[in-house]
This record gives C-alpha cells, structure tokens and sequence, in this order.
C-alpha cells in the first residue's frame, strides 16, 4: 500500500511534533543521551534555519510529521545538512521519504549557490551512513571540515557531498 504524504518547508505550528519526532527517534529508538536541551536550534527553527539560504523541510502523513531534514547556508558555498529523521514505520526505498527529503534540501543548496555540503553523524547510524554513501557523499576526518560548520557534540563521523563536480 503507497503511504500518501507531502513535503513542504515547516511552519511554527510544527515545533512540536519536529521535536516530538526527533527526539522520540533519538532517545527511544538509537538510546543516543540527547535532550532537548542538547539541542536548541529545535525551539527556534525559523531563526536558526530559515535565515538567508537555508531551509526546514518536513514529510507530513494525514498531518502527523512523519520527516525532517533542514540546510544550514554557512556562506562561502558551504552548507550543512541537520536534522535528517525519518519515522520508522516510513523508512525504506519503496517509500522514498528520505531520497526525496534530501533531493528536495540538494535541489534549493543548488539554487542557492551551495557548493559542497557537509554532515556529521554517528556510527550506530549504518542505515543512514549507507544512505549518504549512496547519495555520493564521501567520508571526511573531522579536522579537515571547514571551521565555520557548526558541530553536534554527539556526531562523530562526517561526509561531504560537492555539488559542483556533479551534473
């Protein structure tokens, strides 16, 4: 049965069902020790993400969201993925959430003049870590990501993704 859901850049009312979402994935699904807290660019979407040349997106189901992915524009060409959750019951290829969640964020980094895209994760995360590799981002040490990323203190391994050397 195809799962009908939409993506759209989020809006205020969302809040709380974005940091219901990730923090559930977070916390209950992957045991990663992360609060809210941890992570306060989630009370503050609009001001944190929806600044010049970045972007919050969601996947919606029958209202409920059910994804996220946001691009951070660092300026000098660079951008950083955040905030990439799908909810289990909508994962997989056959959906496609997560491919178009990142076509979506890769398509506006383009638009915006993003030449390379940065993420940082964790190794718990192999689906994940699969997924980027697939999408053509390619590992990079920690010390040679450019100093303006903002890091999570919890991610461990980085990828980097040049959107000029592709066509």
């Amino acid at each position: 049965m195809e799962t009908q859901f939409e993506i759209k850049t989020s809006t205020v009312a969302e809040t709380e069902q974005i940091i219901d979402l990730i923090l559930t994935i977070q916390q209950q699904e992957f045991n990663i020790p992360i609060t809210v807290a941890d992570q306060p660019d989630l009370k503050v979407i609009e001001e944190f993400y929806k600044v010049p040349g970045g972007e919050f997106w969601v996947a919606k189901h029958q209202d409920q969201v059910i994804g996220s992915i946001a691009l951070i524009n660092v300026g000098d060409g660079i951008g950083v993925i955040r905030k990439m959750f799908v909810h289990k019951d909508f994962r997989g290829k056959e959906r496609g959430i997560a491919q178009q969640l990142l076509d979506i964020l890769i398509a506006y980094a383009r638009e915006k003049g993003i030449k390379a895209i940065y993420l940082g994760t964790i190794l718990l995360l192999q689906a994940a870590i699969r997924f980027y590799e697939r999408n053509g981002f390619m590992p990079i040490e920690k010390t040679n990501l450019p100093a303006s990323i903002p890091l999570m203190k919890v991610d461990t391994h980085f990828f980097v993704l040049h959107l000029e050397n592709e066509q």
